[in-house]
């Protein structure tokens, strides 16, 4: 693993040396208000993604998948299994919100949001250097031979890098079983329930892996975000850039013939991809804006206006204006809204109740001497908490046909199912021919109803008219 210092160059990856070994960054530290910002931000996600299972609503976590139960809970609303199409627009809308906001904002996601970048930034980077110092400590301690404090220095930090894994993970988990369940299931054996005990360990480790080695690699090699903003972006789209036109050609400050940069590269040894955002927009850059605060902090030093790298546009930093509406933002929005429209159409057929109505296995229907009959099999779910109670009624049944098993009102549990075997009969003399059976449930309390269709099979009226004729 090398390490010590190297220069950037657009021509290669900073974090792989030639001989493709891993070449360990050190990002100093740097005070701002970007980086307050990000600190901020990532301390309320992070208190996000560890409350949300605590927080009970509706007698369930806030969010909970429970898999064994094919229930998801949602900030109070439950779904069953089949209601897994919301899930579509749920993934589809997060990946065009995420695009949206690149074409606008660049890869803002990336070094404020992205749980990757949280993960590492606001806690495993947070611990190295409240053991092994800063920047310059850091690499210092690299290359220094083994000794005692080196060692125990490195047994501390990646003991708590492995518990902050296990923690993660075992949050992770407490989406899927609660936090109830999470406790019962550490107080018990691993063997009774190796698959939940697999994963967990798996997270672990893989946790461990990413944020103690890995590390930036995951953005610059395996996401393939970084790659496609160029599809995203465009020339007014707000980035993180240097003012060349401000900082060249660079000198000391004394050099009346200098511009303002100074040369003095902190926002190099801040960066935490090891990128020179002099050398332009790059790959490797998330959008984390801890250059713009170190290049502050030394203008604020020298004397001269801040923002030589400041969020900007590339026209903005060429000194061209810059179009917030252009033809790519239309289309998104368009995009957009057709999108948001079917959901609304789709969910406003979406009730806290589902009845579905089949027919029963065997013969499709029944002739006997005075009707003929069809059997018919009513399910239904409730996603509410509390008891319900359902009273069901034909709508527009032929002259004589009558419905058998469903005098009674259907009273599913709290986020209960309730099957129901119920006929449909209708006399041979005034059977014309297969029809449509609407069954109308009404639901309490909530004050709607829901519909289901099913048909009615029967020989044909010309088959009965025979059978009758001596």
């Amino acid at each position: 693993m090398a390490t010590g210092t190297k220069k950037p160059s657009r021509e290669s990856v900073t974090t792989i040396n030639q001989d493709g070994s891993h070449y360990t960054l050190h990002p100093a530290d740097v005070k701002g208000i970007f980086t307050f910002g990000r600190r901020f931000f990532g301390v309320l996600l992070l208190a996000v993604y560890v409350l949300l299972p605590w927080i009970p609503i509706n007698g369930f976590p806030a969010v909970f998948f429970d898999l064994a139960k094919h229930q998801f809970h949602f900030f109070g609303l439950t779904f069953l299994a089949e209601d897994l199409w919301i899930g579509f627009f749920l993934l589809t809308g997060l990946g065009f919100g995420l695009f949206y906001v690149t074409a606008l904002l660049g890869r803002l996601w990336c070094g404020w949001a992205c749980p990757y970048t949280v993960f590492l930034e606001h806690l495993y980077r947070r611990v190295e250097r409240l053991i092994d110092g800063d920047s310059s400590n850091r690499r210092r301690l690299d290359v220094a031979p083994w000794s005692f404090g080196k060692a125990m220095r490195r047994i501390i930090k990646h003991s708590i890098y492995i518990a902050i894994s296990a923690a993660l993970a075992h949050i992770f988990i407490s989406y899927f079983v609660s936090i109830p369940g999470l406790y019962q299931y550490m107080t018990q054996s691993p063997v009774n329930h190796a698959k939940a005990f697999g994963v967990m360990l798996f997270l672990t480790f893989a946790l461990y892996g990413s944020f103690a080695w890995f590390r930036e690699q995951f953005c610059i090699i395996m996401c393939p975000y970084g790659r496609i903003q160029s599809a995203l972006t465009d020339d007014d789209t707000v980035i993180i850039g240097y003012d060349e036109k401000r900082g060249e050609p660079r000198g000391k400050k004394a050099d009346s013939d200098a511009g303002d940069c100074i040369d003095c590269h902190r926002c190099v040894t801040v960066c935490p991809t090891g990128i020179d955002i002099r050398e332009g927009l790059q790959m490797e850059c998330i959008g984390c804006a801890a250059c713009v605060d170190a290049c502050d902090e030394i203008m604020v030093k020298v004397d001269r206006p801040k923002g030589l790298v400041r969020y900007d546009s590339m026209n903005g930093l060429a000194g061209k204006k810059r179009k917030f509406l252009r033809p790519r933002i239309f289309l998104y929005t368009g995009l957009m809204l057709i999108g948001m429209s079917v959901l609304a159409i789709f969910l406003s057929g979406l009730h806290t109740t589902k009845m579905e109505i089949t027919r029963m296995p065997g013969q499709p229907f029944y002739v006997t001497e005075t009707d003929v009959r069809n059997q018919f099999e009513i399910q239904v779910a409730s996603k509410k908490n509390i008891p319900t109670e359902i009273l069901t009624k034909a709508i527009d049944l032929p002259d004589g046909a009558v419905i058998i098993g469903l005098e009674e009102p259907i009273h599913p549990g709290p986020l209960g199912k309730v099957k129901k075997t119920f006929f449909v009969s209708i006399p041979k003399d005034k059977y014309t021919g297969e029809f449509r059976v609407t069954i109308s449930s009404s639901v309490a309390p909530g004050d709607y109803s829901i519909t289901d269709t099913v048909e009615f099979l029967g020989p044909s009226a010309y088959t009965l008219k025979k059978e009758k004729t001596p």
